[in-house]
């Protein structure tokens, strides 16, 4: 079967059935984190899953999926590029007091020293995360971009997968403890659908250069790892931080929008040749 849209609806409602026992699991527990985070893991690998068995039902095999690892240029972009996005949020938020900053948060045990527990952070961290966002990224970027690509203009397969991914993600924030703090819900979902959106057109972009889901795996690993492990750890939260900050703030919808604005205005998102 060589039908985009068929094998989108399959990809989607195969997802949706697998995500939904873990949602509701997750729900149950009431956090992402702490008895829910065995659950949260299984969940990221749900896209992967229903994504593989689209590709057998529809074509009896697994090609198209971008296997492959290439471009180490679009690799090395991947990996440092949320840390260059994000930076300028959370300096701006310590330079102004709106939160304070704390390196001593990122010592992974008493005793250690915060050098040592960022090394571990962004080395040991960075494989864990890759991990269970390459479960995510076998299906948002492996299938759903791919196929979306061929029915549709770059601008709206990144859009809708951006919307996507978002949706994915409101059992959650609607109904566990995945949302920002101190502000109110409906803040945490414009701006998390609005940061997963902008993202989405880097990741739809480094897809589509590349041919490859590895980059895409990649930058949300490092996504995840920047602002989570590295900056929101070392962050000190006072009355007005979390309006700023993390994937539930302003902040990083503003730069990541500068960021794939320009990279867009820089490389059309044909593939490297």
């Amino acid at each position: 079967m060589d039908n985009p849209k068929a094998k989108i609806i399959i990809f989607l409602a195969l997802t949706s059935a697998l995500s939904a026992i873990f949602w509701v699991l997750i729900i149950r527990a009431g956090s992402i984190g702490a008895e829910g985070g065995i659950y949260t893991r299984s969940a990221m690998w749900c896209p992967a899953i229903a994504a593989i068995i689209t590709r057998l039902i529809t074509q009896r095999n697994l090609r198209g999926m971008g296997w492959i690892p290439k471009t180490p240029k679009l690799l090395g972009l991947a990996f440092i590029l949320p840390f260059f996005y994000a930076l300028p949020v959370y300096l701006l938020v310590w330079a102004t007091g709106v939160g304070g900053f704390d390196p001593s948060r990122w010592a992974m045990q008493p005793g250690t020293s915060p050098v040592t527990g960022i090394l571990l952070i962004l080395s040991l961290g960075a494989i864990k995360s890759l991990l269970f966002t390459t479960g995510e990224e076998i299906g948002w970027r492996g299938l759903l971009v791919p196929e979306l690509a061929k029915t549709t203009s770059f601008r709206n397969t990144a859009l809708i997968s951006g919307l996507i991914w978002a949706a994915w993600h409101m059992p959650l924030i609607l109904g566990a403890d995945y949302r920002g703090q101190g502000t109110p819900l409906v803040y945490s979902i414009l701006c998390f659908t609005a940061m997963a959106v902008a993202l989405s057109f880097i990741m739809a972009w480094i897809t589509i250069k590349s041919g490859s889901l590895w980059p895409a795996a990649l930058l949300h690993a490092t996504h995840n790892l920047f602002v989570q492990a590295v900056f929101d750890s070392a962050t000190v939260e006072k009355a007005s931080t979390h309006w700023w900050i993390g994937e539930f703030g302003a902040g990083l919808v503003i730069t990541i929008s500068i960021a794939a604005f320009v990279i867009l205005r820089v490389s059309k998102p044909q593939p490297s040749s």
